[in-house]
């Protein structure tokens, strides 16, 4: 298959990519992309309001104390909506190999009732070259567990970010801006 830019992952509606294919307006204009997830910090042309795509952010980086968790339900809501409607939706982070991947993973947990390892398998015959990190691959089994709904009301993601942030020695107050604020 060999490394590119972007692959589809479900003809026609839903494409995983990296940042080049996100900054790339001809690749946008070709594939017919109406929405845009980034999963990384990362500018790009498409959320700005007058390239017409929408746009979310995902502002993790690529590592295992990343709490990609807490925005997957609401990018999987975000997919589905896009979908709904006849959108074309690309999710991407720099490479296009971990985060973005995770995401399109839990959109196809989400939508179609299946395991990680399903999910993981799909994704991965789109784009071969994935690698999700290891801290994103037991958040994937953590979103099936949560019934796709992570969050404070529920007792396994709170048991999870509270060990994570134990480990990390992060308390409850000195908690970044960049997360959300669900207190």
């Amino acid at each position: 298959m060999g490394w590119r830019n972007i692959n589809t992952v479900i003809e026609d509606q839903l494409l995983l990519g990296n940042i080049m294919a996100a900054r790339s307006t001809r690749t946008l204009a070709e594939r017919r992309i109406t929405h845009i997830i980034s999963c990384c910090r990362d500018p790009i042309p498409g959320e700005l309001p007058e390239s017409g795509i929408t746009h979310m952010r995902i502002p993790v980086e690529d590592v295992d104390y990343a709490d990609l968790l807490i925005y997957l339900p609401r990018a999987c809501a975000f997919i589905e909506e896009a979908l709904q409607y006849g959108g074309r939706v690309l999710v991407h982070c720099v490479q296009g190999l971990s985060r973005s991947a995770a995401v399109v993973a839990a959109y196809l947990m989400y939508s179609r009732r299946i395991t990680p390892t399903q999910a993981m398998d799909i994704v991965r015959q789109a784009r071969d070259q994935v690698w999700l990190n290891p801290g994103f691959q037991e958040q994937l089994v953590l979103f099936e567990l949560c019934r796709y709904n992570p969050g404070p009301s529920c007792g396994i993601y709170v048991n999870w970010k509270t060990k994570l942030d134990r480990r990390l020695g992060i308390s409850q107050a000195s908690r970044s801006g960049c997360e959300p604020n669900w207190r």
